[in-house]
């Protein structure tokens, strides 16, 4: 689907060129940011997606929330498998990949810790081993004709607890510097998210404890850090100079996304940005309010919210982590959806219409089986093939 869609969108630039729309010797940034995929045919062309939860972004994380947790501890003999399989996942395979290409997934992401085997030396920068691992599991999904997402994840938190937001746009413009820098020259259908759930998160004070930060200078935080994503993956050329990028939302939080006060960064390639936030019933699900009219109620008016800041405005809305599994004990008393399979649906349903692109968090063993490279649940798996069908475009 993702090579039908590329052929006919060239044929169309070529078509287009044909026709007299350039002059040679001359350049356009938005004319030269024609050549690749825009940030809505990338959307049209994810479908469904799921996650490589607890995986690539694992880390030795056992009392991270406290100041004295320096620096990121050693695992086992100090390889990427280590890391990879520390939280308990089943080492990645192309098997485990092509088995998700056959649920009917169309879209992978993959969660990354880059500071496992990183040295504590001040530089930043990323261990070769490491970034060749999450390589290998990218050549995976790009054989099987996936979209596949990479990002920093849970790395974020170590950072932002620990610097200034000064520090923090020099941290993460190296670090992505260099990851865009290693994936140039790959295909449209690689695709960079700038970070997980941590853009103006809680800050270690004075005293060492975790502080909430006002919003004001959390909107500040999510503004700047964005941009100095945008700008770092930009700055490296090839592929990246229009390459889709997806900008990450202030906690991923629908509404203080949706808010006024986050700006979308400035960027040099015309309509190659979409917006990440998680979860469009996250608070139904804790509240035990799942399948009841309340729940449904939510989920309309957050879908409005991200339809009105965003869809309205041509930028794509990624649900980067959207509900897999609905477990009994989370259904409210009056629940006329009662079943997990039967809330996926109608979640899967929702965002499709909107236009939204879903990806399924899930970790190993939970929704899909990485050993026996299936749905683990036949209702389930039907669920996906529906809406993978529907959110063909």
């Amino acid at each position: 689907m993702i090579l039908k869609k590329l052929v006919a969108f060239a044929l169309s630039v070529m078509m287009s060129v044909a026709a007299g729309g350039c002059v040679p010797g001359e350049s356009n940034p938005a004319e030269a940011s024609a050549a690749s995929p825009s940030a809505a045919e990338v959307a049209d062309g994810m479908g469904i997606g799921i996650n490589l939860g607890n995986t690539m972004e694992a880390y030795e994380a056992s009392g991270c929330e406290r100041i004295s947790y320096e620096w990121i501890p050693v695992v086992g003999s100090n390889t990427p498998k280590d890391y990879e399989t520390c939280w308990g996942a089943e080492e990645t395979t192309q098997e485990v990949i092509d088995g998700i290409k056959k649920a009917g997934f169309n879209t992978v992401r993959i969660p990354v810790f880059w500071g496992n085997m990183m040295k504590n030396d001040g530089k930043w920068d990323i261990d070769p081993d490491y970034i060749a691992r999450v390589r290998e599991i990218v050549d995976y999904c790009v054989k099987d004709d996936l979209y596949v997402v990479i990002n920093i994840h849970h790395f974020d938190e170590f950072i932002i607890r620990r610097h200034t937001i000064p520090e923090c746009e020099e941290i993460f413009t190296h670090l992505w510097a260099q990851i865009a820098d290693y994936f140039k020259d790959y295909p449209y259908n690689v695709v960079f998210e700038g970070y997980n759930e941590y853009l103006g998160g809680n800050q270690f004070n004075e005293n060492g404890k975790l502080e909430e930060v006002s919003k004001p200078i959390a909107y500040i935080m999510t503004n700047k850090l964005n941009q100095a994503f945008v700008n770092a993956v930009r700055g490296t050329g090839g592929n990246n100079g229009d390459r889709v990028l997806i900008v990450s939302g202030y906690w991923t939080n629908i509404d203080n996304t949706a808010s006024e006060s986050f700006k979308m960064p400035e960027d040099t390639a015309l309509d190659r940005l979409m917006v990440s936030v998680h979860y469009v019933d996250n608070s139904m699900y804790w509240m035990n309010l799942i399948g009841g009219s309340d729940w449904k109620a939510y989920i309309d008016d957050q879908c409005g919210k991200l339809q009105r800041a965003f869809s309205a405005k041509n930028i794509p809305v990624f649900l980067g982590e959207t509900t897999s599994i609905y477990p009994d004990s989370n259904f409210a008393g009056n629940a006329d959806t009662r079943s997990s399979s039967e809330c996926l649906e109608y979640v899967l349903n929702k965002l499709t219409d909107c236009g939204f692109v879903p990806v399924l968090w899930d970790t190993n063993d939970n929704f899909y089986s990485r050993t026996e490279y299936k749905i683990k649940n036949d209702s389930d798996a039907k669920v996906i093939k529906r809406a993978a069908k529907k959110a063909e475009k």
